[in-house]
Parts: C-alpha cells; structure tokens; sequence
C-alpha cells in the first residue's frame, strides 16, 4: 500500500464506520433453545399447576410428589436454576447445610417432605398458592428466555458474522470462488489440501476464502463494536501479531469489523492498520472491496 492509499483509505474507513447497531431480528431470543427446556419438562409442569391457588398447598404438592414423582424434576427450572442437585445453608450461625436432589428416583417420604419445604422456603410455593403465578407452564416459558438473555452476548457476534457471511458468499459465488465459514487448520486441509498454523489453540477463522488460480488463502475475520472498551484495543493487537503468523504462510488476511465504538479508539485501529494489514468496514464490502483486494 502506498502511502496516499493508506491515508485515502483509512480517512475513508474512519468517516464511513456504521453509527447504528446490526441487530436483527434472531438476536432477542432463541426461541427454538427455550422451547427444547420446556418439552421434556411440560407433562410435569401441567401435573404441577393443580397446586396453583390451593390454601393448603404443602399438602397438594406433597400428594402430587408421591402420585407423580417425576415432577420433582421441573422446581429447579421454574427457579431459573439448571442444578439438579443443590445445597442450601439452612442454619448460618452453626453453617449447617441440606441437599435437595431434584434427580428422579425412588424417593422416600423424608425427601419428599424436604422438596416440598424447599419448594415453599424458596417462595415458589407462596407465588403459586397466592396465584401470582397463575399458569406453570407459561411462567416457565419466560424464565426460559430470560436466562436465554445471557445468550444474546454470543448472538451479538454471530449478527456481525451472518452480515458479513451474505457478502462473502456471493462475493465467492459470482466469481468462482470457494469459502469456509468458521475455517479451521483440519477443515482447511479438507477442503483444499492446505496445511496452514492458525496459531491460536481451538481457534477457527470467521471465513476462508480460496483462490484457486493462485493458491492463495484470505482470512476474514469480524466483530462489531457499538461501545468502546478496552476489548477493542486487545483485538487490534492481537490481530496484528496473528497477521503475521498468517503472512508468513502467504496468508492474506482481511479484518471487517465495525461500530460506533471504534470512534474512541482510532489509533487501535491505524496502529493495526499500519502494519500493512487490510482493514474494511460493512460499508466497504457494500462497495466492492473484497474485489479490489482479492480479484
């Protein structure tokens, strides 16, 4: 790259970086991992809504545990919690514990009376006999996405890769190119018979691209940054070390990567720059880049 080029380029990157997020519509909740929680445990949460809204709801969840022992497997999913075994510190001062075993098996009355009790010391059961929770099944059914909220983090990265992945794949369709999504050192050797050292243990790359008239591969990795943080300077640096890795095996390697938070954090990013890597925005794939880089 020239040194005109770099500063055109770079000034271009810089003014066009996105301001707006790239959430789509699969980001808010993985509606098909809530609804494989729920089904092995519906039958029993139905069981389970007969005590809802009853006075003497010890004794109806005691029969319900005796007649229908399986449904002790559903209390710690309505709690939000995935153990299925839990300890609890019932005396503080003498730090005296009790096991609940929420594992279906042969219970005796004593661990029938203790799942009860833990169902009503949790407060569980004074939500139901006070039909605060009116409907079991659909009380678990939110619990369920909100401990899927946790995954969004996650879902928030692939968004950046499901974005980028609709440029590469027709990029390589129109030009009679062929492409890895999430490459790795065994799949690369697959595919095209390449041994390459990605360097990092267990990573795979976002995508590979192949170019079979020259042989050359092209890495291409993504993210998207919507606030800033000290993450966004560790990525730079360490994309700068692996591109070298990488180019010393006639690797090409192309970062994409995007957002508003990047604005507090340039020099991360001309540092990186600077080494002589390619660096693109969404804007740029929009405008051709991938063929003046890879054509």
């Amino acid at each position: 790259m020239n040194e005109l080029y770099k500063a055109e380029h770079f000034t271009k990157l810089v003014e066009t970086l996105s301001q707006r997020g790239i959430l789509q519509y699969d980001y808010f909740v993985n509606w098909a991992k809530v609804l494989t929680k729920i089904e092995p445990i519906e039958k029993e949460l139905h069981i389970l809504n007969a005590a809802v809204g009853k006075e003497d709801i010890e004794g109806v969840l005691l029969g319900i545990f005796k007649e229908y022992p399986k449904t002790v497997k559903a209390i710690p999913a309505l709690l939000a919690i995935r153990e299925k075994s839990i300890d609890i510190l019932i005396d503080k001062t003498n730090y005296i514990h009790r096991n609940f075993d929420f594992k279906h098996r042969e219970f005796t009355d004593d661990d029938l009376n203790s799942l009860v009790d833990f169902v009503m010391q949790s407060g569980l059961g004074k939500m139901m006999q006070d039909r605060n929770i009116r409907n079991l099944p659909d009380y678990c059914t939110g619990v369920e996405v909100g401990l899927d909220s946790n995954g969004r983090k996650n879902r928030g990265g692939t968004q950046m890769e499901q974005l980028v992945e609709s440029f590469v794949a027709l990029f390589c369709h129109e030009n009679d190119l062929e492409y890895l999504p999430q490459g790795s050192v065994k799949s690369i050797k697959a595919a095209w018979g390449v041994d390459v050292k990605i360097g990092k243990a267990g990573k795979n790359i976002d995508f590979v691209i192949y170019k079979k008239s020259t042989g050359t591969l092209y890495f291409i990795e993504c993210n998207f940054y919507n606030s800033n943080g000290s993450k966004l300077k560790s990525t730079a640096s360490e994309y700068t070390k692996m591109s070298e890795l990488w180019k010393a095996q006639g690797i090409e390697f192309i970062w994409v990567t995007d957002g508003k938070g990047w604005l507090s954090s340039i020099k991360a990013l001309r540092d990186y720059f600077d080494y002589g890597n390619y660096l693109l925005n969404i804007d740029m794939l929009q405008n051709g880049y991938l063929e003046k880089i890879i054509l």
